[in-house]
C-alpha cells in the first residue's frame, strides 16, 4: 500500500461542506505532487470524515493539521478525534502555522506585497490578522512570534497582530493604521472568519488599505506541506 497521509481541518460545524471541499481541493494538489502517496483530507466539524479516511488508507499513515497554533485541538482533541476513529497509531506532524516553511511563506508575501507596491518594507504599517483565542495563549503567541520576525528578518517597522477571538481586537487596532495599509491574513483557509469577520472589523475601523488574500491560500502551500510529509516519512 502507498503511503498515506491527512490532511485535518477544523471546518466549519455551521455549514462543513464548504470547508471540507476547499481542504479536499488542496489534498488534490498535494496529491498531484505526490503520485506515490495517498493524500486525503477531512475535517473535524464532518463527524464521519476522519473514521472514513482512517479506515479506507488501509495503514497507518501521517496526519498534517491545516491550524495555525497547536494547543488544545492539536494536542488533545485531535487524538482524541483519531483514536476514537481507529487511528491510534497515526503521526500528528506539527501544524501549519508551525512549519517552518509557512513562516518562511509569510515573511515572502508580505516582502512581495511590499516589492509590488515599490515600496521597502519599513515603509509599509502591516497588520497580522489572525485568530486567537480568549481560552488559550497558544495562538497568539504564533501571531506574535511571526510580528517579531517581520519586523527584524523583513523590515517591516511597523507590524502588529490583531485577533478575531481575542484582544487587541482587529477593529481597534486596524483603527489606528493609516491608508494604504497593508493585512496580512495568518489563516490556514477562506473560512468565515476570513470572508465574513475580518471585512466586517476592517469596514468598523474605517480602513482603507490593502487586504492580501490568506496564507494558506498561496499557491506554494502544497509544495511546503508536500516537503513537510516527505521530511516526516524520513
Amino acid at each position: 500500500m502507498p503511503p498515506a497521509a491527512l490532511i485535518v481541518a477544523h471546518g466549519q460545524p455551521s455549514d462543513p461542506g464548504p470547508a471540507a471541499a476547499e481542504i479536499a481541493f488542496l489534498a488534490a494538489k498535494v496529491q498531484a505532487l505526490m503520485p506515490g502517496w495517498r493524500i486525503r483530507s477531512a475535517t473535524l466539524a464532518d463527524e464521519g470524515a476522519l473514521p472514513r479516511e482512517v479506515a479506507a488508507a488501509g495503514r497507518a499513515g501521517l496526519v498534517y493539521p491545516l491550524f495555525m497554533a497547536g494547543g488544545w485541538f492539536t494536542a488533545t482533541h485531535l487524538p482524541a478525534r483519531l483514536a476514537a476513529a481507529g487511528g491510534a497509531d497515526w503521526r500528528i506532524l506539527p501544524p501549519f502555522g508551525l512549519d517552518p516553511g509557512v513562516q518562511a511563506l509569510t515573511l515572502t508575501l508580505a516582502r512581495e506585497a511590499a516589492a509590488r507596491r515599490g515600496l521597502a518594507a519599513a515603509d509599509l504599517p502591516l497588520l497580522l490578522a489572525a485568530h486567537g483565542s480568549f481560552r488559550s495563549p497558544a495562538p497568539s503567541e504564533v501571531a506574535h512570534a511571526m510580528v517579531a520576525r517581520l519586523r527584524q528578518e523583513a523590515g517591516f517597522s511597523r507590524a502588529e497582530a490583531a485577533f478575531i477571538d481575542q484582544s487587541p481586537r482587529i477593529a481597534e487596532v486596524a483603527a489606528g493604521f493609516p491608508p494604504g495599509a497593508l493585512v496580512l491574513p495568518f489563516f490556514a483557509a477562506r473560512g468565515g472568519h476570513v470572508t465574513e469577520d475580518l471585512p466586517q472589523a476592517l469596514q468598523a475601523a474605517g480602513f482603507s488599505g490593502q487586504v492580501l488574500p490568506p496564507v494558506g491560500l498561496d499557491p506554494r502551500v502544497p509544495g511546503l506541506i508536500r516537503a513537510a510529509l516527505r521530511r516526516a516519512a524520513g
